[in-house]
């Protein structure tokens, strides 16, 4: 194939391989049963006329240079009050006038992009009164409670009004392929129902013209092209602009795709919805046909009202949708006030979260955690997909049917997965809503194989996009039912309204924690125990009162760095800290204090770093034990065992030789038994009580020993008295 060098190929020089290029809106000719003329601005003489200009008038020789008023008839008469009128830039303005001889004439009259004045000319057909039909067939319109009920009666409607062979609604859509959705025909002819051509059949140059010359007659197709003459404007040396004209010639190319078909003439009106074009009316005729302007003219005027009962379904169905999402919404946040959360309400049925969609799964990425419903992949595999995700949803939403073909990586998921719709629920990138749908393989039916490589010959009438139109059968597999402009508008509903509860549930929280935390601080400050709180960059949070009495701090203490200097050995008080901030290292140990006085109080201190993850730290928590009670405590005990122990050697330092075993086995269990009591009083009490409680026990072990004394005394006086009477015996 030899490709056109050319960006932007001349009309009529296009071949397969750049047509989507041709300027088919610069023609620079026309097709014969009207003719066309522009006039020059200040005199209006006529600048450019169609080859056959002056034989559809009537006239002799060429008219270039002429008054329109020389032409005869009405027609300057006519057009002339409206020369002015901007509105005539963007749509042509119809008149009924008289040409030379009083023929009836059908005149638009338009001002092109250049500037140009044009004026069309055809012959008027007989005045029709369509009210009585328009009214019908708006009211059929109307009626219509479905998009497919709708497109059947147009189809109908259409063929009635205009008579040609065929008629096709043609549906657009998301990757500009076609598909005859409706259609009514000649009960002999081929059926095209059903049938799909690829979005290269209409190039995205005529796609533009289509939206603004919304009505476009073929009469036949065999037609010998009119030329402008001259070709080039005389005021601006360029193609005319032939963007608005109805009677523009057909590219080549399109004049032969028509062939291939059997056609001889047609009639296309454009379905607009929503500023976009939607589709088309296609009327084919298998012999020539003419349609006179007036019966144009309703075409396009129930086109329009089409064009608006079907923006109406749509939107009807995306109010549906939207019903069922604010019902959803409903729901979750009863589950919020009631249970806390909103996810049960999400998963609490299929109906809720899938019928929106007409989806076979989703999934739930939520703050590190996931949950599905229905038929969905793997954990893992759900979590790479969310992280490719995370970079497709740039405008909240992203949708595709083709899922192992945008990323081949995901081909294991097309069993489950084909169809993917992902919609984001927070400012965190991996936050979402995914939905699934399955893979349907399927059978796609086309007017020729779309995909078959185009021939080319030097002569643009063998130029064939496809040279049979017999039906061709694609079987589809990896992909899924295609998701409608309904289902994504579903799907950013419910991504909204979920990110909406999202946002009240995390205000909930903060109200929750913010009143947990006013409890807890009212505890933290209430404590006998000094505790400081600190951020991870060493900021102190909170500290209470116990703090500052030990400390002894004229304030509170706004950061750890200002810790070490209260205390003896500032340095190795200085480098713990460090450790535990830079390190994350705990610490247990005593050191002393710098009181007011210059005294110096051991203290206990316990410092530990609090982690959310390995890898993040919310900070620090440090408790500080005073230890002078502790200290007292350790000193009281060991008093304690040195008295206990001298009351008993002094206690066997004063009873008598005989009774010393007996006393020493009886004095050890008391000490025994006072001794278990000073453990169980050191680990029970307070240590503020150790030292005084350690000292009655003392006593009382002393006054045993005094009182074991005096027993041991009397017991020894009584022995000597017995010992005495038997040897005083006779």
């Amino acid at each position: 194939m030899t490709l056109d060098p050319s960006p932007s190929p001349a009309f009529g020089t296009a071949n397969l391989s750049n047509c989507e290029r041709e300027q088919i809106h610069l023609a620079g000719s026309i097709q014969p049963h009207g003719a066309l003329l522009t006039l020059r601005d200040g005199d209006f003489a006529i600048m450019q006329e169609s080859a056959n200009a002056a034989s559809f008038l009537g006239m002799a020789g060429p008219l270039r240079g002429l008054h329109p008023r020389r032409l005869g008839g009405d027609l300057w008469a006519r057009i002339e009050p409206h020369i002015a009128q901007r509105s005539i830039q963007s749509i042509p303005l119809a008149l009924r006038c008289a040409g030379p001889g009083g023929a009836p004439l059908n005149a638009l009259l338009h001002r092109a992009g250049s500037g140009e004045l044009v004026i069309e000319l055809e012959r008027a057909g007989p005045i029709i009164d369509a009210a009585a039909a328009i009214e019908r067939d708006v009211d059929t319109i109307l009626s219509a409670s479905s998009l497919r009920e709708l497109c059947d009666s147009c189809a109908v409607m259409f063929r009635d009004l205009t008579g040609y062979d065929r008629v096709m609604v043609y549906r657009f859509d998301d990757e500009g392929h076609g598909e005859v959705f409706s259609e009514t025909r000649r009960p002999e002819l081929e059926a095209f129902l059903g049938n799909r051509y690829p979005a290269s059949d209409i190039p995205q140059i005529a796609r533009r013209l289509y939206e603004r010359n919304r009505v476009r007659l073929l009469v036949d197709i065999d037609y010998t092209p009119a030329p402008l003459e001259p070709r080039l404007s005389p005021a601006t040396g360029d193609e005319l602009d032939m963007s608005l004209c109805f009677l523009r010639s057909a590219s080549p190319i399109h004049i032969q795709y028509l062939k291939n078909m059997g056609v001889a003439g047609t009639l296309v009106v454009s379905l607009m919805v929503g500023g976009r074009l939607w589709g088309l009316i296609s009327c084919h005729h298998y012999a020539p046909r003419f349609l006179h302007f007036e019966m144009r003219a309703v075409c396009e005027l129930l086109a329009e009202v089409i064009g608006t009962r079907i923006a109406a379904l749509e939107s009807f169905a995306q109010g549906q949708a939207e019903l069922t999402v604010r019902r959803l919404e409903h729901r979750m946040i009863q589950s919020v006030c009631r249970e806390g959360d909103w996810r049960g309400a999400l998963f609490d049925s299929a109906q809720s979260l899938l019928l929106p969609l007409n989806a076979t799964g989703a999934a739930l990425l939520f703050e590190g955690k996931m949950r599905t419903i229905g038929e969905a992949p793997g954990t893992e595999q759900i979590r790479e997909l969310g992280a490719w995700l995370a970079h497709k949803l740039t405008d909240g939403v992203f949708a595709t049917s083709a899922l192992a073909t945008e990323e081949p990586a995901f081909t294991p998921l097309t069993g489950v997965a084909s169809g993917v719709v992902a919609a984001r629920i927070s400012n965190e990138p991996d936050e979402m809503l995914i939905w699934f749908r399955k893979e349907r393989i399927r059978t796609v039916t086309w007017g020729g194989i779309p995909f078959k490589p185009p021939s080319d010959s030097d002569d643009p009438s063998e130029l064939s996009p496809r040279r049979s139109f017999a039906q061709w059968h694609q079987v589809v597999e990896g992909t899924s039912d295609p998701w409608s402009a309904a289902d994504r508008a579903a799907a950013r509903l419910i991504g909204e309204s979920v990110t909406d509860v999202v946002m009240q549930f995390r205000a909930l929280r903060i109200l929750i924690a913010q009143d947990q935390l006013d409890h807890v601080l009212r505890q933290v400050h209430a404590a006998d125990q000094p505790i400081i709180v600190a951020s991870p960059d060493g900021l102190v949070l909170e500290s209470n009162r116990a703090l500052n009495n030990i400390l002894e701090s004229a304030g509170p203490i706004r950061h750890l760095d200002e810790l070490p200097g209260h205390f003896v050995d500032s340095a190795a008080v200085a480098q713990r800290l460090a450790a535990l901030r830079d390190t994350r290292t705990p610490w247990r140990g005593e050191t002393l204090l710098i009181k007011a006085s210059g005294a110096a109080q051991p203290v206990a201190i316990r410092a530990d770093p609090v982690l959310a993850s390995h890898d993040r730290v919310l900070g620090y928590v440090l408790l500080f034990t005073d230890l002078m009670e502790r200290k007292a405590a350790d000193m009281a005990r060991e008093r304690f065992r040195h008295s206990v122990m001298l009351s008993q050697r002094q206690l066997m330092g004063r009873i008598e030789t005989s009774a010393a075993l007996t006393v020493e086995a009886l004095m050890s269990r008391i000490i025994d038994n006072a001794q278990l009591a000073a453990l169980e009083i050191a680990d029970g009490l307070d240590t503020a009580g150790i030292p005084e409680t350690l000292e009655s026990v003392r006593a009382s072990v002393a006054r045993a020993a005094e009182v074991l004394e005096q027993i041991s005394r009397v017991a020894n006086q009584i022995e000597s008295r017995r010992a005495k009477s038997k040897r005083d015996a006779p």
